[in-house]
C-alpha cells in the first residue's frame, strides 16, 4: 500500500500528525488518544498498514 493512501485513510477517520521522527511520523487518533508510528517508507507492507489502523482504533483500509 502507498504511504499516501495510508495516510488519507488516517485522516479520513481523525488522525493528525502529531510530530516527526528521524524515521517514521507519530500519528494520535483524536477520539481516543491512541498513538502509532507510521513509516516513511514510499510502499508499506499491508499487515503493517493494518497494525497501524489497528492501534489507532479505526477500521482498515480496503487494500486494492
Amino acid at each position: 500500500m502507498k504511504r499516501n493512501k495510508l495516510l488519507q485513510h488516517l485522516r479520513m477517520y481523525g488522525c493528525i500528525l502529531k510530530r516527526e521522527g528521524s524515521a517514521h511520523s507519530l500519528y494520535i487518533n483524536r477520539s481516543n488518544g491512541s498513538i502509532e508510528t507510521v513509516p516513511r517508507h514510499s510502499d508499506i507492507d499491508e499487515m503493517l498498514a493494518r497494525k497501524i489502523c489497528k492501534g489507532l482504533g479505526i477500521p482498515t483500509p480496503k487494500i486494492n
